[in-house]
């Protein structure tokens, strides 16, 4: 490649850094390779992402190039076996080390040995040379220094460490001043060319007259300078962020450096690292002074700067903005409507942003407060509290020890208003969930900053809700709205910071912030340092805000000295474009401010509301509100502009309103009028504009038809909108139904049809498009598996990381197609007469998830989950097999429903039919045990439920299901039966009807299909926690229903989950539907395309619907849509509301009973109660260990997560055995009684304990004499109630039952064996492979699974 050629890659690189194509940077580099990016090297590997660090790699060198390339991969591939090492993982160490390793071992063999035996330890930090091994971050920063030494001492890395220097947006400079040549060349020039393409040359056409038009200096002087023209990108693919117009952020924030070139190694941090459209547009270049650059943006985009921005072209200023129609003083809230009274001083206000009459309020002693304005309700009342003062940091405890007066700084509405934050001056915010109908809830408490927290707004950078925080500590961070984890830190102030504004324009997010010092800075989401260093008005307290259409910048602010500015910006220059005029002289307070409507400025000043036209800089008006406010007043506009909240002296609060607020006043007024009139009055007949006591969101469709407005309702409609006439008329308006919606306290939107509302996702898939016809869950709720029609399973795995430490299955993160290293697929055997897509497919999982047991028309066939290998195959058709249940109480005892209508009850170890079960006329559809009952219950395709006793298998009842009234009971259709967590109750599905059974199978409730769920029915399921019951519909919506009363609590609609191209298939709609086993907010949908969907409620919300309070009434009655309305159930408490377990013995007691299993490692007490006392202890232990009393930062540098997200990950683990203890019992109890003997280190200990409880065996009580009884938990089971150990699947010579329920290992067990392969292994590895087996999960050695 030539010189040039070569130069015109660095000008591409440089270009697409600044525009922020980060990838293609990456790739481009890694192709050419012309430059080694260092910076993005070291972020690969401190993210761990090794495939990608030896891709990029591999663009500059080989394995085998040189000795410094060998040991550059030789140290990246053995970090990566050390890692896998030390999070336990063995078969991927193995993995590792067969394949990455091996290749080393030609020229190190005894080396390879070495690095090979670490397998054989328990900690590879017994081996003396890693002994000094730390965590995972230090050591990738260790290995990163040796790194850059080989790469800068790699020859063929020589010239390629440094980006080559000259200015910035090079190509974009070369490119402008070729079309001034073109320009220049025109027979026609004209004084501003239109430039609408770069893919021909430019020529102005002749003007319409035909005359030449007078010569243009702009052209025929010198060419412009670099950085003189706006950015390049206007055109095609490449089409950068349009601002408002050149006076945009862009140029404020413009880079003070005008030749930065791309960044060497050394570099400073701006450069090809930097986010680069975020760059480009930051540095959004200007014409130099006496040289008019061409401006080629495309007409397209000179529109939007038009249509965003009116007037003048070539004006500077935001003066262009005018409103369409003429407004007078009228439009301004200055009459006085209400007065409340807080009883504290009111420190921040802030309204609802949908529901305008609902005032958020913070006080001087850290109170919040909601009220409903029109009404003068304070709806919320909340005092001051640490939620969590154990977790908090030792600075918040100690400061709240020594003054215990604490003030709200700042209180906020999220943009949705589902979610408000508050700032306090002492270290916390809080964040609260917010119900549209007035409930507040806790969601997160953050210990933010040292000293107080000044500021708090909430942000959307790349789509995710965030906090964003500053504070005394000259910090402003920004936080995960939903985890509370913190994602940026961004420094640079040098006094405290007083305030924070993010915003964003177009697709680029940032924030602004001010300092006490006076010091303005403004900051992209890349902690890259400020782009903004300029010094506000006053030098002191200031505060920023846009305009409401988010084009023009204001700042209020107040000096020390008392002077007052109230300014707008030029964001361009980073210049003041105005100040207003009409404060006084010294101000005896920070004077606060507020906009609306893009018209109207207020500030508080000289015991006044103080109001300013945006586009003049004289006052336009003061009120005094009728006396009694304070020199400088809070003030606050809702979102319309009708309404303004302003603080008194006495402590309260006055609402001051304009014309279209006293309308929305009178109608709150009408409301409590109408209260006091009878339920049976008529609805009245008119039309209702109930959103001007919330969005119509909250309403729902069915309501909104009730209204008489259908199809012509807004999704946000305001009182100011309507015309005259209308307005007229809202004074005589009754609206009864508000009436009932305000009844609705916990009640949510019935009908879920946008995706922002839940989080869906849709599972990668293979390409596979057949139907999925079984789902299910394992049960420790980590993966996902599927069935499909033509016979193939497919198994998804979600992984544990730091967004998801548990690894449970969620809608957050996307989890892996899994399948085994071996590349098997599990695949069903079929029947060759006739087609899998035509059989019945039937699917069954052991209790502790090692095997499935699966049919699609032939024989039925036992995989290992591990390996997906068959162990056995039985029971070859006809007849065919159509449903399968295993034993509750042995894992040999399988229940198979059959084609020919009987029940097989098959033994698996002995490969024997025990007995045959008749009743049914037709195949069999469903099976459901009770070991409550001792039943087994089956549906068949004749609409029958046959009931069966377990122990001598004879029929006891019969029952055809349900009719619904008035109609012919089905006479067939496949039914499905479930029974509930009670294991009395029964959930009985037919696609006409839904049904809960009791013990006698008969039919307490039923719910029919009908009005918006009107589908045949597909599929139904109980949530794991019994309170809901999920129905899927072959229309694809789904419904979520009170599994007690069967009342409907919320309908997702197919639009909410599916993409809008699949929607118009009115053939995909969910064939089956499945339960987390312990999220019960969480269900996978198996389509009839063969995709797979799960679902979960958004973040806000948490729940599916809601149930009515006590004190609140019911759901409205006059729906018009039946299916929305029904009984009321009852409350049910949720589970992130029960309290934990507490202690029922005395500690010495407790420590007793752990000694006894530690000493005998058997147990005798119910597992409920002794699993409450593990948990003690386990909370007892940890907190003995001095992360305990660390602060949150420190905390996540020493263990990587905060010391509460360790105890909840632990606890959860130990409580997800809810069936008995984990077979590591004994060695559990001996950590928890001497934990800090044993393990000084909590990172350490905490690592043996999750090690102890990621097992899946569970012990079973023992039958033994209890030794030396003492006085404990309440007394031990008595040995004849314990349960029987079931049987193993071993040989008779075997059969009998371990010791308290622990298997030897050598024999047949249903816990996932280990073996490996000498084809997979080195076969000059000198590694112990006993030990190797223990460690390795890969291969079953029997082909039969045990009991678990």
């Amino acid at each position: 490649m030539s010189s040039l050629s070569r130069e015109l890659v660095f000008l591409i690189l440089q270009f697409l850094d600044e525009e922020k194509f980060k990838e293609t940077v990456h790739k481009l580099e890694q192709e050419s390779g012309f430059f080694f990016n260092m910076k993005h090297f070291e972020d690969q590997v401190q993210a761990g992402e090794w495939d990608e660090v030896e891709r990029y790699l591999c663009g500059f060198t080989k394995v085998e190039d040189n000795r410094y390339s060998m040991k550059i991969f030789f140290e990246i591939r053995k970090q990566k076996y050390l890692e896998a090492l030390d999070r336990q993982d063995r078969a991927k160490a193995v993995e590792i080390l067969v394949k990455d390793l091996k290749v080393f071992a030609s020229f190190n063999e005894e080396l390879f040995k070495e690095i090979t035996q670490l397998l054989t330890l328990d900690n590879f930090r017994q081996n003396e040379q890693l002994s000094k091994y730390g965590d995972t971050k230090s050591a990738r920063n260790i290995m990163l220094i040796e790194l850059k030494k080989l790469i800068e001492a790699n020859p063929l890395f020589r010239d390629k460490l440094a980006f080559p220097a000259f200015k910035s947006s090079r190509l974009r400079t070369l490119i402008n001043q070729s079309l001034n040549w073109q320009h220049q060349l025109c027979k026609n020039p004209r004084p501003n060319p239109d430039i609408k393409t770069l893919f021909t040359d430019h020529s102005c056409n002749p003007t319409a007259n035909g005359s030449r038009p007078p010569p243009t200096n702009n052209l025929v002087g010198p060419i412009p300078k670099a950085g003189a023209f706006p950015p390049i990108g206007a055109h095609g693919p490449f089409q950068p962020v349009v601002s408002p117009s050149p006076t945009s952020i862009a140029g404020w924030m413009s880079n003070s450096n005008p030749s930065l070139s791309h960044p060497s190694v050394a570099g400073p941090p701006p450069g090809l690292v930097q986010q680069s459209s975020a760059a480009a547009f930051l540095k959004h270049p200007r014409t130099p002074t006496g040289v008019t650059g061409m401006d080629y943006q495309s007409a397209d985009s000179e529109h939007l700067i038009k249509r965003i921005r009116t007037g003048p072209s070539d004006e500077v200023s935001f003066s262009g903005v005018m409103h369409s129609g003429a407004y007078s003083q009228d439009d301004i809230p200055k009459n006085l409507v209400r007065t409340l009274s807080q009883g504290s001083n009111v420190m921040s206000m802030d309204f609802h942003p949908q529901q305008q009459t609902i005032l958020l309020v913070g006080t001087n002693v850290g109170d919040i407060s909601l009220w409903e304005v029109g009404s003068r309700e304070r709806m919320v009342h909340k005092p001051f509290k640490v939620w969590d003062i154990q977790s908090a940091s030792m600075p918040l405890q100690s400061a709240l020890l020594s003054d215990a007066g604490i003030s709200v700084n700042r209180c906020v509405w999220g943009s949705d208003g589902l979610m408000l934050g508050v700032a306090f001056s002492k270290h916390i915010v809080q964040i609260y969930t917010y119900n549209p109908t007035g409930e507040l809830r806790q969601h997160l408490e953050i210990d933010a900053h040292v000293g107080g927290v000044n500021d708090i707004a909430f942000a959307h950078p790349n789509k995710q809700h965030c906090i964003v925080t500053c504070g005394d500590d000259k910090m402003i961070k920004v936080w995960d709205a939903v985890a509370g984890r913190r994602l940026y830190i961004f420094e640079g102030h040098e006094a405290p910071v007083y305030s924070v504004c993010p915003h964003y324009k177009e697709n680029i997010q940032f924030i602004f912030s001010t300092a006490i010092d006076g010091k303005i800075k403004a900051w992209l989401y890349d902690c890259l340092g400020s782009r903004v260093d300029y010094d506000a008005p006053g030098q002191w307290c200031t505060m920023m805000s846009y305009s409401a259409d988010g084009t023009r910048l204001f700042s209020c602010g107040t000096s020390k000295e008392g002077e007052s500015h109230l300014v707008e910006w030029n964001e361009s220059e980073g210049a003041i474009k105005r100040t207003y005029s009409g404060f006084r002289k010294r101000s005896l307070g920070v004077v606060q401010f507020d906009t609306t409507r893009n018209r109207f400025l207020a500030a508080g000043d000289e015991f006044q509301i103080k109001f300013w036209d945006m586009d003049s800089t004289n006052m336009l008006t003061a009120v005094d509100a009728d006396g009694g406010l304070p020199a400088s007043p809070r003030l606050r506009f809702n979102k319309e502009g009708s309404l303004l909240a302003v603080t008194t002296n006495d402590n309260g609060i006055k609402i001051l309103a304009n014309n279209d607020g006293l309308r929305l006043i009178r109608m709150l007024e009408s409301r409590a009028m109408d209260k006091s009139r009878g339920p049976s009055e008529p609805i009245n007949s008119k039309p209702l504009i109930v959103n001007a006591l919330g969005p119509v969101s909250n309403v729902s469709p069915a309501v909104a038809q009730s209204m008489e407005r259908p199809n012509i309702m807004p999704p946000s409609v305001s009182i100011s909108s309507h015309s005259p006439a209308e307005n007229s008329r809202l004074v005589d308006v009754k609206p009864r139904i508000v009436d009932d919606v305000d009844k609705i306290k916990s009640w949510k939107i019935p009908d879920i049809a946008d995706p922002s509302l839940i989080k869906p996702l849709r599972l990668p898939d293979s390409g596979n498009a057949a139907k999925v016809v079984k789902l299910i869950y394992t049960n420790n709720g980590l993966t996902l598996l599927a069935l499909t029609s033509n016979a193939v399973h497919k198994l998804w795995k979600w992984q544990r990381s730091e967004r998801n430490p548990s690894g449970k299955a969620t809608a957050c993160i996307m989890p892996q197609l899994w399948q085994p290293p071996s590349g098997t697929h599990m695949t069903n055997d079929i029947n060759e007469n006739k087609p899998p897509e035509e059989s019945g497919a039937c699917i069954a999982l052991s209790k502790n998830d090692s095997y499935v047991m699966s049919a699609s028309g032939g024989k039925v066939s036992l995989f290992n989950m591990m390996t997906f290998k068959v162990m056995t195959t039985f029971m070859p058709p006809p007849p065919a097999a159509t449903f399968l249940a295993f034993h509750p109480q042995d894992n040999n005892i399988v229940a198979i429903g059959m084609e020919d209508s009987t029940i097989q009850i098959y033994n698996v170890r002995v490969d024997e039919v025990k007995t045959k079960l008749k009743g049914h006329q037709t195949r069999i559809t469903g099976l459901a045990f009770s070991q409550t009952l001792n039943v087994l219950v089956s549906s068949g395709a004749d609409a029958q439920l046959c009931m069966w006793s377990i122990d001598g298998w004879e029929k006891k009842k019969v029952r055809s299901i349900q009719a619904q009234v008035g109609r012919q009971p089905p006479s067939s259709g496949e039914t499905k039966v479930q029974f509930h967590n009670d294991q009395t109750h029964l959930l009985v599905t037919h696609e006409t009807q839904i049904g809960i059974y009791d013990s006698k199978l008969e039919c307490i409730r039923s719910w029919y299909p009908k009005e918006a769920l009107a589908a045949p029915i597909s599929s139904a399921i109980y949530s794991c926690d019994g309170l809901l019951v999920y129905v899927s519909f072959c229309d694809g919506a789904v419904g979520v229903f009170d599994a007690d009363s069967l009342r409907l609590r919320c309908r997702i609609a197919p639009s909410a989950y599916l993409q809008s191209s699949v929607l118009s298939n009115s053939s995909v709609y969910p064939v089956v539907i499945a339960a987390h086993p312990s999220e019960p907010n969480q269900v996978a949908l198996g389509m009839t395309d063969g995709s797979v969907h799960v679902v979960e409620p958004s973040d806000v919300e948490l729940k599916w619907g809601g149930t009515p309070s006590q004190d609140n009434g019911s759901l409205p009655s006059n729906s018009s849509n039946p299916s929305l309305s029904g009984q009321a159930s009852e409350q049910h408490p949720s589970s992130e509301e029960e309290e934990p377990p507490k202690l029922e013995i005395t500690e010495n007691e407790a420590r007793a009973i752990l000694e006894v299993i530690a000493s005998t490692g058997k147990f005798w007490h119910e597992w409920d109660k002794l699993k409450a006392t593990l948990s003690f202890q386990l909370k007892q232990v940890l907190l003995e260990y001095p992360e305990a009393k660390m602060t949150i930062e420190e905390q996540n540098a020493s263990l990587r997560e905060t010391f509460t997200e360790l105890v909840k990950r632990l606890d959860e683990a130990l409580h997800s055995f809810d069936q008995g203890p984990p077979f590591t019992l004994q060695r559990l109890c001996e950590i928890l009684l001497n934990a800090r003997g044993i393990y000084p280190n909590l990172s350490k200990l905490a690592l043996a304990l999750e090690k102890n409880l990621l097992v899946t065996s569970m012990l079973t009580i023992s039958t033994d004499p209890y030794p030396q009884p003492k006085a404990i938990l309440p007394e031990p089971i008595e040995p004849e109630k314990a349960s029987e150990e079931p049987p193993k699947m071993e040989s008779d010579s075997a059969a009998a039952a371990p010791q308290n329920g622990v298997e030897d290992s050598s024999g047949d067990k249903d816990e996932v064996m280990t073996e490996v392969d000498e084809a997979d292994t080195v076969d000059n590895m000198t590694i112990d492979m006993e030990a190797l087996e223990s460690f390795v999960e890969s291969t079953e050695t029997n082909t039969a699974p045990p009991n678990s």
